[in-house]
């Protein structure tokens, strides 16, 4: 009887070590895969393919930290101090708040126009608590994208990643200021992309990143970063019903505002490509007419005549349905992808014809159906004293044979429209200065202190005409 006890409490210890060498070494090893996980998808993306079931999804906290630390320094808070005449003469002032990107180390930021629109002052502080007065370099309504500066250098600054990579559920983080709360992150994952949502009214190009990270007033013009802390967007509006946070937050595409922000470095306006093409969204109905495989891709309703789409050979019922590769799907992905390019660039657009799929190459014109670099500028400078203006293009240069600035339109109740200046007029000099484009007009009149005296000819009056006024 004992020798039987002893056998079966021999066997039941052997059997409970057992149990416990096995549970120890493959809780320890569990416990080391998810640790080394943790720490490969912080710091090393090559690595990340390792562990397939989890690629670029983080486990841990830490996956947010270094990114957010790096690209909180390059977020900027804005006050904007706008002045408007008020009852008896009285000034009445107001201020608004947003956020910028530092986008350069020499102190170009980007924000949103709404932000500083109408602003007859604009302070800016860092995150190290440096402040800051911003002029502002340009803007484009139709992206709702201001570009500012400030006299700084070394700065901190954010670098453009590619937002046609982003993949819905793919992690990224809002910076900015909501409610004066500075540097503040939040996260979430982008949950949709080429939104529209009609906050232009259809008057601008909106193809927008839906996240869900938390975006309140005060976030205006702040960052939209991936993981590898790579500006993706630009945190421009929300839907609500509250006029809070309640999930939905919208971002300018990075594609598009590096396109925009580099156009307003370099030439003070942006360079807007047209295809010469009115375009409608398919539908189910077009989609049958057509014999369409999918619901994808734009309608073109209008071939206009001598433009960029009728030389490449495309006609009215076609279907575009990419841009160089890029799909171009609905209306407001069709805006996107068209809105990267600039005048005179040579696209590859790909077509459905009768049910068949076709290839054409075009090359892209601006808004007066040439191939030069021409925009509207609206500087403040100009809007101030009452008009809108332009370079000439190489045609009008070639039948004048002459060089000047294109008055575009003038404003009601300004100072130049009290001279009785037309749109069309072209201005050759200011005060003796012969000058040949607008960057040159915009630095002559930023000299002058008081009278202004400009000299130019309208097209179909060879004589000049002189006008004056006072700034």
């Amino acid at each position: 009887m004992l020798k039987t006890l002893n056998t079966i409490l021999i066997s039941v210890t052997c059997t409970t070590l057992c149990i416990y060498v096995y549970h120890h070494s493959q809780v320890k090893e569990r416990v080391q895969l998810e640790n080394d996980y943790a720490r490969l998808v912080a710091y090393s993306d090559q690595n990340v393919a390792d562990y397939p079931l989890h690629k670029g999804v983080p486990l841990a906290n830490e996956s947010f930290v270094e990114p957010a630390s790096r690209a909180k320094d390059a977020v900027v808070a804005i006050e904007a101090i706008s002045v408007k005449k008020a009852q008896f003469g009285s000034d009445k002032y107001s201020k608004s708040n947003g956020s910028g990107v530092i986008i350069s180390s020499n102190g170009y930021i980007v924000t949103n126009y709404h932000v500083i629109k109408d602003a007859k002052e604009i302070n800016l502080i860092l995150e190290d608590r440096r402040e800051f007065k911003a002029s502002l370099e340009g803007f484009d309504v139709s992206t709702d994208l201001a570009l500012l500066r400030i006299e700084s250098s070394n700065l901190p600054f954010l670098k453009f990643g590619d937002s046609d990579e982003l993949q819905i559920g793919e992690w990224v983080m809002a910076i900015g200021n909501p409610f004066k709360l500075s540097s503040s992150v939040t996260a979430g994952i982008v949950s949709a992309k080429a939104r529209n949502i009609d906050i232009f009214k259809k008057q601008g190009i909106e193809s927008l990143i839906q996240t869900d990270a938390a975006i309140n007033p005060g976030n205006s013009g702040g960052a939209l970063i991936n993981t590898r802390g790579e500006l993706v967007g630009i945190n421009t509006a929300i839907l609500t019903y509250s006029g809070k946070y309640e999930g939905f937050s919208f971002a300018m595409p990075s594609t598009l505002v590096e396109k925009i922000t580099e156009d307003l470095m370099e030439h003070g306006a942006v360079q807007r490509a047209w295809l010469g093409v009115s375009i409608l969204s398919i539908n189910e109905e077009r989609a049958k007419a057509l014999q369409l495989d999918k619901i994808n891709g734009v309608y073109i309703d209008l071939v206009e005549k001598d433009g960029s789409a009728k030389e490449a050979g495309l006609r009215y019922e076609d279907v575009i349905v990419s841009i160089d590769g890029k799909p171009t799907l609905s209306k407001p992905q069709f805006m996107e992808v068209l809105g990267q390019y600039r005048p005179g660039d040579k696209i590859k657009v790909e077509y459905i014809r009768k049910a068949q799929l076709n290839t054409a190459t075009a090359i892209l014109h601006n808004q007066l159906n040439t191939t030069d670099y021409v925009a509207v500028r609206k500087d403040k400078i100009f809007t101030e004293l009452g008009f809108e203006l332009r370079n000439l293009d190489g045609d009008e240069k070639d039948r004048n044979e002459k060089n000047g600035v294109m008055v575009v339109s003038i404003l009601k109740d300004s100072k130049i429209e009290s001279v009785n200046m037309d749109p069309g007029y072209i201005i050759t000099s200011i005060n003796g200065k012969q000058i040949t484009n607008v960057n040159e007009l915009k630095v002559e009149l930023e000299k002058t202190e008081n009278r202004v005296y400009l000299n130019g000819f309208y097209e179909n009056y060879p004589m000049e005409w002189p006008y004056k006024f006072s700034k």
